[in-house]
């Protein structure tokens, strides 16, 4: 790749990214009131992260039914409120379990 295209392209991507950050400083000056608005904001992260990891459990390994089963046991220790280490840790621990019982 060309030198200069390169400097064009991470020109490009900077700009947009101070962009992405900087309009909502300068457009919302005012601390927001509406509770409806509050609420949303608090759970884009959760939504934007939950969108983002969800569809890769399932195509992380090479097995779907091996995904499935960490994906249930992630989210049966979840619901029990469990540290994020031993969800982590459990779910990539029976994925591996049950790919090599499959192979």
């Amino acid at each position: 790749m060309d030198t200069l295209v390169f400097f064009k392209y991470l020109a490009v991507m900077a700009g947009v990214t101070y962009l992405i950050r900087m309009i909502p400083l300068v457009l919302f000056k005012k601390k927001i009131t509406n509770q409806f608005i509050e609420s949303f904001l608090y759970y884009i992260p959760y939504a934007v992260l939950g969108a983002m990891t969800f569809p890769a459990i399932f195509f992380s390994t090479y097995s779907i039914i091996a995904a499935i089963c960490g994906c249930i046991i992630a989210i049966i220790l979840a619901w029990f409120e469990k540290s994020l280490l031993t969800v982590a840790a459990l779910a990539s621990l029976t994925c591996l379990i049950i790919n090599f019982l499959i192979k």
